[in-house]
């Protein structure tokens, strides 16, 4: 296996099965085992190696005409490109893990060229566990918004033996793709997911509850036409996901559908025709993807506790969906009420209504007494339960719990999660269902302030400039900050010079945000730190215009090295600073320029306490750090020298390699 190159993200992708791959038989669509794989390596969008793609050499005029007149256009195998022993270096593999054993596909690549059964072959490392090399692919190099230069993304695709259609994908599927995340996660970027449409948002509603603590971006996607139709939305689909997956940290489980991403455990699928398959009523998508791909990341959930990434492996399947209707009556209820049931979603009118049946709801007052846990959400499409109506407020009385806005894949799924863990009685289960978990609930949440040069301590561009320019100076005075006064009356006529407006302010202190609070991490200035963060980088003026901070602030991006502020204080030895920004949602599996990860710089520089936290807080070693050896060496200098304090930092890090002449590890 190749190294990683720092220009180069890993996505690992799951195929489950769906109409993506799919070819029409006499009988309809049916799904054609390694398909997928075979067509996406055979078009040169998906599948560049060489660079030799118009899309890799048309970035200008002059590259085109390079390009074009080279002859590399005309169709070329690999085989006729490559020696036999370089053909490897087109394929490059990744080990990749699965609980159920991987096949391959019999046709990549064929002839004396073939590699070696022990690359292809397929391995049980452990009860459970089998591992495989799967051969990569890797996309041409492309530039998207707010990000520096041009990356590459290089993929597996992982697929199902035997593909699924979506309509029999059941909860042990749900466990089985989020052990896969697992068992891949420190070894890949991000991860998508290639499903059937019909069932797909309660995949990404399980899923949701399922990864916790996720560190990484997690995408679902499909499509409602084949690949292997000449019109289809499969290629938009996928190459949309891929790109999201390989350039943007967004730590959730998302659905991306018709060049939008949604929050995985928003969204309900709407037609069975239109490309445009899936919405999300009660929330903004997370990605808009049109000439810019714009990500909404004020929406986007941080992980503000230091734990670690990890999988719940188990889901009650005592769960159930009753959908009132008028006339129901009290046996109804009860029938579907009675044991083994242990959860209901009810979907009532309205905004929580139901009939006034005392019939029906007696028969709900005895299931909430017997430990039944009873959620009400609306029959809806858009909107919310509420106990404005005395029809509404009947339910609480006896017993049921409101959902909210949640969906009904998702209040179904995240019922079934929490009915799963016995270490909660029904009464926790009963509040958590009302608590957002996963951002599947909105709640109010306090208004921002209209003016950001009214926030406490922080006295707009000019309070801002004296903290930047206190920090960059070499010395201890602060020297005053002023600013020249707008222009007014007879000079401003003459000049017909602009008033300034409450945005423009804005957008200044934004972009001033962006490097104090790097000069604040890499001085371990806690109160300048803070100062930053309370300075919220998403400000909403008069007129509805939204400043933006890429990342938000506590992830924001140094130019040129492309380090957070997580990576500086972390290089820096700010502990109490790495420690605050891990509060703040700092994302751990940011990568610089150089492909290093916050972790990395903090174990090289020997800060004990730093790569503690960042341990706690789901860290691990990029895999350029492992397959470059520059984690390796670093230990195997640090035990030839007797650095025993640089030992431990290194095993603490994650790594674990076994080095010529040391024995259990000393």
């Amino acid at each position: 296996m190749n190294p990683s190159r720092p220009d180069e993200a890993r996505v690992l992708v799951i195929y489950t099965g769906g109409t993506i791959g799919m070819l029409l038989s006499p009988s309809g669509y049916v799904p054609e085992p390694f398909f997928l794989t075979e067509t996406l390596r055979r078009q040169k969008r998906f599948h560049d190696p060489f660079e030799d793609s118009l899309f890799s050499n048309a970035m200008s005029v002059e590259g085109y005409r390079v390009w074009s007149s080279s002859g590399s256009s005309s169709p070329v195998t690999p085989e006729s490109l490559v020696s036999p022993n370089a053909l490897v270096t087109q394929h490059p593999t990744f080990v990749v893990r699965s609980s159920r054993p991987i096949g391959r596909s019999q046709t990549l690549p064929v002839g004396p060229n073939r590699p070696s059964a022990d690359m292809q072959g397929c391995e049980k490392i452990s009860d459970g566990v089998y591992q495989a090399h799967l051969p990569s692919l890797v996309t041409p190099r492309s530039t998207v918004s707010c990000t520096d230069g041009s990356k590459r993304i290089r993929y597996a695709i992982l697929e199902w033996d035997p593909l699924l259609d979506s309509s029999n994908i059941e909860m042990n599927d749900w466990i089985r793709i989020a052990t896969e995340i697992e068992l891949n996660y420190t070894a890949f970027d991000a991860f998508v997911i290639l499903h059937g449409t019909d069932t797909m948002s309660y995949t990404s509603s399980a899923l949701s509850f399922l990864l916790e603590d996720l560190g990484k971006t997690v995408i679902l996607t499909g499509a409602q036409i084949p690949l292997s139709q000449l019109r289809n939305d499969a290629v938009d689909n996928l190459l949309g996901a891929l790109s999201i997956a390989g350039n943007y940290i967004i730590p959730e489980c998302s659905l991306y559908f018709n060049h939008t991403l949604y929050r995985g455990n928003r969204v309900s699928k709407a037609s069975s025709f239109d490309l445009n398959a899936f919405h999300s009523p009660n929330f903004p998508p997370l990605v808009n993807v049109g000439i810019d791909i714009l990500v909404n990341w004020n929406n986007v959930l941080r992980q503000t506790r230091l734990r670690r990434f990890r999988v719940h492996k188990d889901m009650s399947p005592h769960v159930a969906t009753l959908r009132l209707f008028p006339g129901m009556t009290g046996a109804t209820a009860r029938a579907f009420l009675a044991p083994p049931a242990q959860g209901v979603v009810l979907e009532t009118f309205g905004s929580g209504n139901v009939p006034q049946r005392t019939d029906l709801l007696q028969a709900l007052q005895e299931a909430c007494d017997a430990g039944v846990v009873v959620v009400a959400i609306s029959q809806c499409y858009r909107g919310s339960v509420s106990s404005a109506y005395e029809t509404g407020r009947v339910l609480q009385r006896v017993g049921v719990v409101p959902g909210g806005d949640m969906t009904p894949e998702c209040a179904l799924t995240k019922l079934s999660y929490l009915l799963s863990k016995p270490e909660l009685s029904a009464s926790q289960v009963r509040e958590l269902i009302s608590t957002p978990l996963r951002g599947e609930l909105t709640q109010q949440t306090s208004s921002l302030p209209s003016n950001p040069a009214d926030l406490q301590n922080l006295h707009g561009i000019q309070g801002l400039l004296a903290h930047l320019v206190r920090l960059m100076s070499p010395n201890s005075q602060m020297p005053l900050i002023t600013l020249t006064p707008d222009v007014e009356g007879v000079a401003q006529d003459a000049t017909a010079s602009w008033s300034k407006t409450a945005a423009e302010a804005a957008f200044t202190e934004a972009a001033l945000l962006r490097s104090l609070v790097h000069l604040a991490a890499a001085r371990n200035d806690l109160e300048c730190l803070e100062l930053c963060l309370d300075a919220s980088a998403d400000w909403k003026m008069e007129d509805s215009t939204s400043i933006v901070v890429p990342g938000g602030t506590v992830n924001c991006l140094e130019p040129g090295s492309n380090r957070s502020p997580l990576h500086v204080a972390a290089l820096n030895g700010g502990t109490g600073c790495v420690s605050r920004l891990l509060e703040a949602g700092a994302l751990v599996h940011l990568r610089d320029n150089l492909g290093h990860t916050a972790l990395y710089y903090a174990a090289r520089q020997g800060y004990t306490d730093i790569v503690n936290l960042l341990v706690s807080a789901g860290a691990n070693l990029g895999s350029l750090e492992y397959d470059a050896g520059y984690a390796s060496l670093a230990l195997k200098n640090a035990i030839e020298t007797r650095d025993y304090k640089s030992v431990s930092i290194w095993r603490n890090a994650g790594v674990n390699v076994e080095l010529p002449g040391t024995e259990d590890g000393k």
